[in-house]
């Protein structure tokens, strides 16, 4: 018990100065613009907690970045990488669009949403069971299959937008709005706070409740501990790779869901072409922890907003680019202490067992 509390306290400490030290680098870029970062960042900061709509889109950008993260989180926890989140994303999209347009203006808004709900998972899943099967059929290398999947939706989502999905008019590549019995209601009057943030905290409870409290996550668990000795215990892995994959991908498509019926109200062209991406650095944030994923999220969309926050201060003239740059450097640094924490964790371990050693 000892060694497991120390062993939380370093991961919170490794990624709070992670955190720490991207958003100083960060500042460093408005130095370079003559700029006093610390009376930038207390401005936009106050500008933020002060506002009532500004909180909102905090949760409303924090959102889709709980299911992509929670995809990754979940076949990390099977020891598999799943990188492709940004096409089991835009593959929930792509039914969400369908769906609601379809379905939005004929049924009742409870049933259209959920219709929807279920689709867009079911669209991610199957992308994410094949790249499972690929894996368990022909142990292929999970982390190049779903990063090239992405591409293969994307090239899809293409076709289909230039096609079938293409707006009345012709003018541009993006669907039709849908009809607004297909919204996602708002929770929050004065914002855009939707019902999506609420299935997204309701989403990360119930996988950390499947991870932790169930016979299948103990499965997924062994299976990422020690894949051979889960086959001798009778565990099937290879069954396990399809499913977690499966689960995986749907998490992702349930993104498209809160993004096109809570937020777009239609199909873009390369839209959120980062979310999968800052998923990977949340679930490392959050130690691929589905209830830490909630406020990584909170965090990663708080610095979105910070970013545009400061990009709309009067006479500050700062590019729009700053929320990639805070964004871009924290998930580096995030990135980083996690293989510093790795490197710091392995050394303690062979200097503990060198001491058991020593003493026999």
């Amino acid at each position: 018990m000892k060694r497991l509390k120390e062993r939380y306290g370093e991961v919170l400490l490794f990624n709070i100065g992670a955190v720490v030290v991207g958003l100083i680098l960060s500042a460093c870029m408005l130095l370079f613009m003559k700029l006093n970062p610390i009376e930038v960042y207390s401005s936009a900061f106050l500008k933020i907690v002060t506002d009532k709509y500004t909180m909102g889109e905090v949760l409303v950008k924090s959102t889709p970045l709980v299911f992509t993260a929670l995809a990754f989180a979940f076949t990390y926890k099977a020891n598999l990488f799943n990188i492709g989140a940004q096409g089991q994303f835009y593959a929930g999209s792509i039914v969400a669009i369908t769906l609601s347009l379809q379905l939005g203006a004929v049924l009742p808004t409870g049933l259209t949403i959920l219709l929807v709900l279920v689709g867009s998972f079911l669209a991610g899943g199957i992308v994410g069971a094949l790249i499972g099967f690929a894996k368990a059929r022909f142990n292929a290398n999970e982390f190049l299959v779903s990063m090239m999947s992405t591409y293969v939706v994307s090239a899809v989502m293409d076709y289909l937008l230039r096609t079938v999905l293409r707006e009345t008019k012709g003018e541009y590549l993006q669907t039709d709005p849908i009809d607004a019995k297909a919204y996602l209601p708002s929770i929050l009057p004065g914002t855009r706070v939707h019902l999506g943030t609420l299935l997204a905290i309701l989403t990360a409870i119930l996988v950390w409740v499947l991870l932790y409290k169930t016979p299948l996550g103990f499965r997924i668990r062994a299976v990422g501990s020690n894949a051979t000795a889960a086959e001798l215990a009778g565990i099937r892995s290879k069954r396990i790779y399809v499913i977690a994959f499966l689960i995986s991908g749907g998490l992702a498509g349930m993104a498209g869901l809160t993004e096109i019926n809570g937020v777009q109200h239609m199909l873009l062209q390369n839209f959120n072409s980062s979310i999968g991406s800052f998923g990977i650095g949340i679930a490392i944030l959050a130690n691929g922890h589905p209830l830490g994923i909630l406020f990584a999220s909170l965090l990663f969309g708080f610095m979105n907003i910070m970013g545009t926050t400061m990009g709309r201060m009067p006479g500050l003239n700062i590019p729009s680019s700053i929320i990639d740059l805070i964004e871009g450097i924290v998930m580096i640094c995030v990135i980083i202490s996690y293989f510093l924490r790795g490197y710091v964790h392995n050394r303690r371990e062979k200097q503990r067992l060198r001491k058991a050693g020593a003493q026999k």
